[in-house]
Parts: C-alpha cells; sequence; structure tokens
C-alpha cells in the first residue's frame, strides 16, 4: 500500500505565521486548533493529520541556530556567575505540554481511517520528535516521568520520575520504532523530514550520551554501555555513507549551501515566511546591524585554539610556520578565516565590495569597538566576530536570510563514531575520522599524512584530541558546552576561567588618541589592513563578574521547583538538596 506522502512545504505552511499561500490556507487556518483540541475525524483526514504533525515538528525540533550558547563556555563572550542556575532560573526544559500532544497523535492516528502504510509512516515521525524531547529532558536532569498516553487539559502530571536507566530504555525503544517506520532518505521536497538515516544519527548521539562520564562517573570510560555506542554510531557511518551523505568538499558551504549532503537533520528555512534561523541580526557587528548587540563574539582561546596550516598547535616548535601574537591570523587551519573575523579581515556584509571589519577605537564605529570607555560597562566585545552561517549579501538589517539550521550534519557522526572507537580499543577509526576532517578543513597533511596530528596517541590522547578538533569544527553550533558537561570537565575547563579579547591599540603606530586624518581615510576606504595595527591581549571590560562559576552540580541542573510544588512525588536530584540520583 502506497505511503500518503506530504511534502515540506505542507510541514512549514502549517506553522509559519502571517503568510498567505492559497494551497494552504486550510492547513494554517486549522493549524493551532488542531494541535490543542482535535475534533473527532481530524485523523481520518491526511491534510489535517499533517497539519497536526507539522505543529509537533515545530514544538518539538529547535527552530535556530543556538546563539550565544558558547557564551557559558570558552567559545564566545559572556561570564556565568554565581548562581546562574539554581531551581528558580536558567536552563529550565520541561515539554510536557509537546509530549501530550505527542501522544494524542501517536495513539489516536492507529485508530483512524487512514491506510496502514500511511498511519505506521506518521506515527514514526512523532515517536522521534517523542524520543528527541525526552532525550534533551534527561541530558537536563536525568531521569524524568515516563507518559505514554495523553491525559486531558485538566489532568494534573502527578507521576513520580522514572529512572535515568528506564528513560534511555524508553528512548531507544521508540527509535527502534520510529526507523522501522521510516524510508531510508528523504530528499527534494521531502527534505528536513524524518528518515532512518536521520534516526540512525541521532541513536548514534543519545548513546553516546548514555555512556558519557556524564551519566557514570564512578566509571566513565570503560562501562559497558561504551561498546553499544560505537555499534550504533559504526551503523550510522555505513548507512550514511550508503545513501549519499558525507562529508563536503568546502567547509562554509555546510552553512550556505541547503541540501547538501553533510545535513542529515535540517530545519528548512523558507524566503518568505521562515527566516533568519541564523540570527544574522543578532549576530553580525551592530553597525551592520539593528537594536542587536553582536552575538557570538569569539573568544581569545577559541582563536587560539585553531592550529596552523600544517595542523600543529601554536605553542609546537616543530611547525612549520612560526606563529605571531602580532599576526595571529597568518597560516592558520583555514577554518580560521571561515569563522573568526578579526580587526582588518575582509567582512563584506551588506554587499559592500571590499569591506573590511574594524575593532579599534576611532577607527571601528563606536558600536564593533572593543575599547575602553566605548560601548559602557554592561557592554562587551572581543575585538572579534563571526562569519559563519551568515547571509553577507543581505543588506542591514537583515531579516530575510532563508538558510537552513543543520541540528545533525555528517560531521557529528563521525566525531560520535571517534569517540566510541577511542573508548572500544578502536582507536585507528579516531585517527582516520580526524584525518578526514581536518582533511576537508584544508590543513596540509604533512610528510607523514597525519594532518598535524601526533602519532601513536595513547587513550587519553586521542580523546583530547577528538573534543580539541570539535571545538574548532562546531564553534558556535551549540555543542562546545554540552560536551565539556558530558565528560565531566567543567572544573578543568570552564570554572574560574576569565575570559580575553584582542584589543588593537595602535595603527601605524599611534594609539587611538593620536590618528591623523590619513589613518581615518583609510579606514574609510578599507585600505587598512590587519598588520597595520598593533594588538594587546585584554580582559573583557564588563562591571559583572569577571571569572566563569560553573560547579560540577550543574552536571544535571535542578527540577524547576514551580514543577515540584505542582507534583510533590518528583524528587529533586541529590546535588540540589534532594534524593534522586540522575546517574545510571
Amino acid at each position: 500500500m502506497k505511503i500518503l506522502k506530504f511534502n515540506l512545504y505542507t510541514l512549514l505552511c502549517a506553522f509559519m505565521i502571517a503568510i498567505v499561500f492559497n494551497s494552504c490556507s486550510k492547513v494554517l487556518d486549522e493549524a493551532e486548533n488542531l494541535s490543542q483540541y482535535p475534533p473527532e475525524g481530524v485523523f481520518n483526514d491526511p491534510s489535517q493529520s499533517n497539519a497536526y504533525l507539522a505543529n509537533l515538528y515545530s514544538s518539538s525540533l529547535p527552530n535556530s541556530w543556538p546563539v550565544n550558547d558558547g557564551n557559558s563556555a570558552d567559545e564566545s563572550g559572556g561570564i556565568t556567575g554565581a548562581d546562574a542556575i539554581t531551581p528558580n532560573s536558567s536552563r529550565i526544559f520541561w515539554p510536557y505540554q509537546a509530549i501530550r500532544k505527542l501522544n494524542i497523535f501517536i495513539n489516536s492516528i492507529p485508530t483512524g481511517t487512514l491506510p496502514d502504510a500511511t498511519k505506521s509512516n506518521l506515527v514514526a515521525q512523532a515517536k522521534f520528535l517523542r524520543a528527541f524531547l525526552y532525550f534533551k529532558t534527561v541530558v537536563y536532569y536525568g531521569g524524568v516521568p515516563i507518559i505514554k498516553e495523553a491525559q486531558g487539559l485538566n489532568d494534573e502530571l502527578k507521576v513520580p520520575r522514572n529512572s535515568t536507566a528506564e528513560c534511555f530504555t524508553f528512548i531507544e525503544s521508540d527509535l527502534n520504532d520510529a526507523e522501522a517506520g521510516l524510508p531510508p532518505k528523504y530528499s527534494g521536497n521531502d527534505r528536513g523530514r524524518i528518515d532512518q538515516a536521520t534516526v540512525k544519527a541521532f541513536r548514534g548521539r543519545v548513546l553516546l550520551y548514555k555512556a558519557s562520564p556524564q551519566f557514570n562517573s564512578a566509571n566513565p570510560y570503560d562501562n559497558q554501555y561504551w561498546a553499544t555506542a560505537y555499534q550504533a554510531n559504526s551503523e550510522a557511518k555505513a548507512f550514511l555513507d550508503a545513501n549519499g551523505y558525507g562529508l563536503l568538499d568546502k567547509y562554509s558551504d555546510i552553512f550556505t549551501v541547503k541540501g547538501n549532503k553533510e545535513c542529515v537533520l535540517s530545519i528548512i528555512g523558507l524566503n518568505p515566511g521562515k527566516t533568519n534561523l541564523r540570527g544574522d541580526d543578532a549576530v553580525r557587528p551592530l553597525s551592520e546591524s539593528k537594536n542587536a548587540t553582536g552575538g557570538d563574539q569569539p573568544i581569545w582561546a577559541l582563536v587560539q585554539a585553531y592550529p596552523m596550516l600544517d595542523g600543529k598547535k601554536i605553542t609546537d616548535p616543530t611547525s612549520a610556520y612560526t606563529y605571531n601574537e602580532q599576526s595571529f591570523w597568518l597560516n592558520r587551519d583555514p577554518r580560521f578565516a571561515q569563522t573568526i573575523v578579526y580587526n582588518g579581515a575582509p567582512f563584506a556584509l551588506s554587499g559592500k565590495a571590499g569591506r573590511r571589519q574594524y575593532t579599534m577605537k576611532n577607527i571601528a564605529s563606536s558600536l564593533d569597538a572593543f575599547g575602553f570607555a566605548i560601548q559602557g560597562e554592561n557592554s562587551y566585545r572581543t575585538g572579534f566576530f563571526t562569519s559563519k552561517g551568515l547571509n553577507l549579501a543581505l543588506p542591514a538589517p537583515p531579516t530575510t536570510s532563508d538558510y537552513d539550521w543543520n541540528e545533525m550534519r555528517y560531521a557529528e557522526v563521525l566525531f560520535n563514531l571517534a569517540e566510541s572507537a577511542n573508548e572500544t580499543g578502536n582507536s585507528n577509526e579516531s585517527l582516520a575520522a580526524l584525518i578526514a576532517i581536518r582533511k576537508r578543513a584544508g590543513i596540509l597533511p604533512g610528510a607523514d599524512n597525519l594532518y598535524g596530528l601526533k602519532a601513536g596517541m595513547n587513550r587519553t590522547e586521542m580523546r583530547t584530541a577528538i573534543l580539541d578538533e570539535k571545538y574548532l569544527e562546531f564553534a558556535f553550533e551549540g555543542k562546545r558546552y554540552w560536551d565539556l558537561r558530558r565528560h565531566r570537565l567543567f572544573a578543568t575547563k570552564l570554572n574560574g576561567i576569565h575570559k580575553y579579547g584582542m584589543m588593537a591599540t595602535t595603527v601605524n603606530g599611534r594609539t587611538a588618541d593620536q590618528l591623523t586624518p590619513a589613518d581615518i581615510n583609510g579606514a574609510a576606504a578599507y585600505s587598512l589592513l590587519p598588520e597595520n595595527f598593533g594588538y594587546t591581549v585584554t580582559e573583557l571590560i564588563t562591571s559583572g563578574a569577571k571569572a566563569m562559576v560553573v560547579p560540577d552540580t550543574y552536571y544535571f541542573f535542578p527540577i524547576p521547583l514551580d514543577y515540584i510544588n505542582q507534583n510533590p512525588n518528583l524528587k529533586q536530584n541529590v546535588a540540589w538538596g534532594g534524593t534522586f540520583n540522575p546517574e545510571l
């Protein structure tokens, strides 16, 4: 029996606001009501069932890039101060309203009159979405209540937390069911729908977390779950390879070329209606934006982390390239120039050919400058911006970029395989994955064809190399904080650190108070080059806390007190004064 198809266009129409497509008007009119109070007969009608499912996609998956997620890690500016996370604040994720809608759909579709193959396909997509939400909730808190039946709107959620082990089992079961009901790969107008490739890749992510030190602090790297994670990620890579996925040749195209072979799970941008998923307006320098403050500003630690062109660290005396702090941009990993915008760097925003980005006081727009007594102490600058994922051609303020957000891409599967392979005695596969990533980046192979990687790394060294490489490959893609948390590295990587930027302090030997008309005119004509300036590493300017406060209690967040007050059967995590152990 043929599966009744609905394409991505229909999906998007169901949850885009203020757009008029004649072919989707009925779906738009019905989607909101269907998501809350599905009337009798909804699940007998294919268009109404698809409208309901479209709403579930919107409420279950991320809707955009995670702008400023790096503020809580060592990627970008922003200081996590004391009590940033408490039982009453921050990092709250409690998706039971969306789970209720998913349960309605999962339990109602089989009772309708749609063809059996259609029912199986729709339920499979919904089960993936439910697994996605439960996984994120477990990563936040550990075990949470497993609810499989849709409660009434007036029912009270008075159930206790399931163990973390039970939750992982439930998530894996939903993923297995989802995979059984889906085709191998969607493409064309159906791109963006959940398929087997998505499920397999995501299962690898889930099982990597299950094996991680976050959930197994007493036995972080020799527990039984690593073998299962390795098997899942091996299968995911093999399946993706067989179905045309792989690393894209050009790193920067990953974020600007829609539907490329690296995209496994994409949130589709569509112009008009679902645009600016990158948050271009929030990430651009304020001089090329509007009412935004320059999100995702790289800090000096990230800038330093990029290796030289031969893949060697900037501190490695065996590198063929000499690193100099006053010319820090020269001969670096090509991903550096495709991610980091520094003083004097080409940055042709708003279609301005030849435009360069300046950050020096009295040379740059005061909105962009990193210097003392400019923005005020509450508006930090780092001396850097990022170009990653931005649509440079859009005029200011940018609001119409239809670039996608890639929630999962092939490179993540390689990293997940590399980690699990390293912990199961298969470090040769880990090395192969890192070489593939570095080769695609454009790093030179070297005489040993190791692309700057150390030969004969032991297990600990390889583990560090994997995390270091992922730090760069996925900068500003919402991975770093969670990777450090997953490996329980807050104490060594985040807690107590200070954040720094690079301040351009002179131009042609003159300070900001000694500038000549030629200096000003050179900036206006974009003729001042990075090497015309002098630089000083400077701590970020802010009136708030200077040191990051990221204690070990953050490895699992507290259940919000509002929810505990509503449901006394919810037990708080042990690190937050409760009795519930969130580990396996």
